[in-house]
């Protein structure tokens, strides 16, 4: 006895020796050389400066089945009791992939709080890192703040990593629980007690515990998480510690600082102020983290850092153009009382947002049917290049507002191109290489953007029209509708702008046409069309077929010496109609270089023998509804359109062929709304439904019922009614309930609809078969025979009954059982005790015929 408990003292010493007393710690990473994927890994620990215990050394998981023992090479005192260690390595991975580097290490301080027996639990930490070649190499976040705080019993706790990512990806925040050896929760582990809340921001990364209930030490985790466009990149673990003690301290308060957006190159200055109420009044000393602090051209935070009852600074930060990041910076401002027992703190972060400025002195040039942009030479030479904008009707009159980068949706603004070089500074827009139209005016904007998606102001808008110096065309118009001897208007604007000089006349036009909406075919029609003024033309040359066809027109502007200049290519508008129940559905196409804002509807008066208007649709369709069936009913659409550039009729107006149509009842009803209610006693089921006419239809005149006895099966018409009041039908005479049905309607015109509302039944809805657990078989004539509770539905059984030796002692398929209890083998009476049953039950099931097996025991009491 002596020599075991001199093993369990033995055992509890070395338990404690190499108990290395962690609270806190992360591991953080570089990207040291993306060509063979290596990594710089640093393992940051916070431990009790009084333990015996010391780790000069740590092992690392490389989460690719290797790992290294890495060296301490610096220890930072903390605190009187608390030191920083730091551990550096490198490791170079395969390929691309997700890998979870991770840290044991036994064991944690003792005596924490929310983790039961914490002096026998491992310190486990994690980090995330992902190989993507497409997303580029990654850097972790780097944690600015130490995990290590202090914490007042019924004060508001807040702590915040100071989380900086020198690439500029998103971080979000994620609140999980402290762990174990291999990665797993600590059992028992639990968050802190409060009197109201334990939270984590996802956004800024604040840790607030309002506020601690219990003095003591206390574990908590968080992940920070990175995110480049969109991706999950990779992620950091902190384990941090919290110290809780009784005081009669309050934490510093700091006056309100607005988030703010500075222009790259510009200066940036505001106060920063903290204050404390508490008697005696207590020092605060003012301190500064974050990413501002770490750029190469960082911020300065002048002096003073100690003041008594209140304390003021000046944040200053010269911003240049390699400042500009997507994300804003964070500076979080930390005042610190020197209040006892413990010190309280207080945070405040700042978000900078650092924007690059506009592209300036954008303008355009018209050359041709091209435009060329031009702008000065771009301020950050960091920037990746620049996106342009067109719109195609006019200036928008959009001045970017406060921090607005880039341009945004809904002012008119299409993206036509991407510039990858910073350093052009000129654009030639051909509207991808099918010309710019003539007549419209087209306004430009554009802006710088950066590797990681910033994006600068946007310029000055800058808007021109093509020299009008070739024919724009603006009508083609259908007169006449006829499949051989159609008649088509087709006008042009004549050249306004050209240059008699260089283009001497005499001049003539050319006429073109095709018969489809592209000018794919076109086919010279007319090439004696003199004289630079006439710009009107009947198209008669037949065939003509303007019932059956949309035509397309392009006008070439000729002189003796060869073509100068032609007409985007226009079509006449083509109306196409289709028939339904009552209505007519028109839609219609038209290719035209104009813009049509509006189309107005006219349908054929036998009366008057004239086009009505009807209505006005601004999209390419229109329903004409209260029609009657089996009646013609004739149209045509006028369009109304522009070009946005002056010197042009407005509004630009054509009509469609004329096109005739008959509605007719083509459409399928809605089907009935089905519900049944099963009787499993008399092995009937009760049907009802809906008459489609009271809500979806008008000219319902009967319904079919249709059954199948499984769900797959197939479906047979049992019922037809013609009565429409009748919406009810009892289904009996049946094997079992189980089964499927639907119901539809059939209208006027023989219109049958939708088998959409099937319901399928089984017989779980009703008394399945079971049987009795006791039964007593001594001729008093009363439960004399072991039979099942009532039941349905079931064809057959397979029923054997064992002894407590394993021997059959009475087997049966009649579903009724009617066992005596007698050995059916030897007739003599069984003794009583409990015996065993296997029964397999054949039902007649939604599925079919499908076998259920019962288990259990019957007890024999005579």
């Amino acid at each position: 006895m002596k020599k075991i408990a001199l093993i369990i003292l033995f055992l509890f010493f070395i338990t404690q020796l190499f108990a290395t007393h962690n609270r806190a710690g992360e591991i953080t990473y570089k990207c040291i050389d993306p060509a063979h994927f290596t990594y710089e890994f640093k393992i940051v620990t916070y431990t009790l400066t009084q333990s015996p215990a010391d780790r000069p050394q740590l092992t690392i998981n490389w989460g690719d089945s290797d790992s290294d023992t890495l060296n301490r090479y610096i220890i930072i005192p903390i605190t009187d009791s608390i030191r920083r260690n730091e551990y550096i390595g490198t490791h170079s991975y395969s390929g691309a992939g997700t890998f979870k580097i991770s840290l044991e290490d036994p064991n944690r301080n003792g005596g924490i709080v929310n983790i039961p027996n914490s002096v026998n639990v491992v310190f486990y930490i994690e980090t995330i890192v992902v190989i993507n070649p497409f997303l580029g190499c990654n850097n972790s976040p780097e944690l600015k703040y130490p995990p290590i705080d202090n914490a007042c019993i019924g004060q508001i706790f807040i702590h915040n990593p100071v989380a900086f990512d020198p690439d500029g990806d998103s971080l979000a925040y994620e609140l999980i629980k402290c762990k174990e050896q291999n990665g797993n929760t600590i059992p028992g582990y639990s968050y802190p007690q409060t009197n109201s809340s334990f939270t984590l921001n996802p956004v800024t990364g604040d840790l607030i515990w309002d506020s601690p209930l219990f003095q003591g030490e206390y574990n908590v985790a968080f992940l920070i998480k990175e995110y480049r466009k969109g991706v999950f990149i990779g992620s950091v673990e902190r384990d941090m510690q919290i110290t809780v003690v009784t005081c009669n301290n309050h934490p510093p308060y700091f006056d309100d600082i607005k988030d703010t957006c500075v222009v790259a190159g510009t200066n940036l200055t505001f106060n920063v102020t903290a204050h404390d109420n508490d008697v005696p009044i207590n020092n605060i000393t003012l301190t500064a983290y974050g990413g501002p602090f770490i750029v190469n051209n960082h911020a300065h935070f002048l002096p003073p850092y100690i003041g008594s009852g209140s304390v003021s600074s000046t944040f200053s930060w010269s911003t240049n153009c390699e400042n500009v990041k997507k994300n804003p910076y964070s500076a979080t401002f930390r005042a610190v009382d020197n209040g006892s027992p413990v010190n309280l703190v207080a945070l405040k972060t700042v978000n900078i947002r650092i924007v690059a400025p506009a592209p300036t002195n954008l303008t355009a040039s018209p050359i041709g049917n091209t435009i060329k942009l031009q702008w000065d030479s771009y301020v950050c030479s960091n920037a990746k290049g620049f996106k342009i904008f067109r719109k195609d009707n006019g200036a928008s009159g959009w001045i970017h507002g406060y921090c607005e980068t880039g341009i945004p949706s809904g002012i008119g603004y299409v993206r036509i191109a991407t510039v990858n070089n910073i350093n052009d500074t000129t654009f030639i827009d051909n509207n991808g290489g099918s010309g710019l139209i003539h007549g419209n005016d087209y306004c430009y904007m554009l802006y710088a953007y950066f590797t990681d998606g910033a994006e600068s102001y946007a310029s000055n808008e800058t808007c021109v029209q093509l020299k009008k110096d070739v024919p724009v065309i603006t009508n083609v118009d259908i007169k006449t509708t006829d499949a051989a001897n159609g008649k088509i208007y087709v006008a042009w604007s004549k050249p306004a702008g050209m240059d008699t000089i260089v283009n001497p006349g005499p001049y003539k036009y050319l006429i073109y046409r095709s018969s489809d909406f592209y000018g794919n075919n076109l086919t010279l029609i007319d090439s004696n069309y003199k004289g630079i003024n006439d710009t009107l033309y009947n198209d008669t040359i037949i065939p003509l077929d303007t019932k059956n066809y949309p035509h397309s027109y392009r006008i070439v502007l000729k002189n003796n010496f060869g073509i100068i200049g032609e007409t985007h290519i226009a079509s006449s508008v083509f109306l196409s109609i289709a028939p339904f129940d009552n209505r007519l559905l028109l839609t219609w196409e038209e290719h035209v270089p104009w813009t049509n804002n509006s189309y107005e509807i006219y349908r054929y008066n036998p009366v008057t023998t004239n086009f009505d208007f009807i209505a006005t649709a601004s999209n390419k369709n229109y329903t004409d509804t209260g029609l009657t069936n089996g009646r013609t009913y004739c149209y045509k659409i006028k369009s109304i359109g522009e070009y946005s550039g002056a010197g042009f009729i407005k509004p630009i107006i054509n009509f469609s062929q004329e096109v005739c149509e008959t509605p007719v009842d083509n459409e399928l009803p809605c089907p009935p709304v089905l519900s049944i209610i099963p009787n499993c006693d008399n092995v009937e089921n009760f049907l009802i439904w809906t008459n489609p006419n009271h809500f979806c239809s008008n000219d319902v005149v009967k319904y079919y019922i249709y059954y199948s006895p499984e769900d797959n099966g197939s479906f047979e018409l049992i019922k037809t009614i013609t009565n429409l009041s009748d919406t009810i039908f009892l289904h009996n005479n049946l094997k079992s309930i189980a089964g499927c049905y639907f119901i539809t309607a059939i209208d006027s015109f023989n219109n049958e609809s939708a088998t959409t509302n099937k319901i399928c039944l089984d017989i779980d809805s009703c008394s399945l078969y079971k049987l009795p657990n006791v039964f007593t078989p001594n001729d008093d004539g009363f439960n004399d025979y072991y039979r099942p509770f009532p039941y349905k539905f079931v064809q057959k059984i397979d029923l054997k009954i064992y002894n407590r030796w394993g021997n059959v002692v009475f087997q049966t398929s009649n579903p009724d059982i009617m066992w005596d209890g007698k050995d059916q083998h030897t007739k003599l009476k069984c003794s009583d005790g409990v015996y065993y049953y296997v029964c397999a039950v054949y039902e007649q099931r939604l599925a079919g015929l499908k076998k259920r097996t019962l288990h259990g025991f019957v007890q024999i009491i005579r």
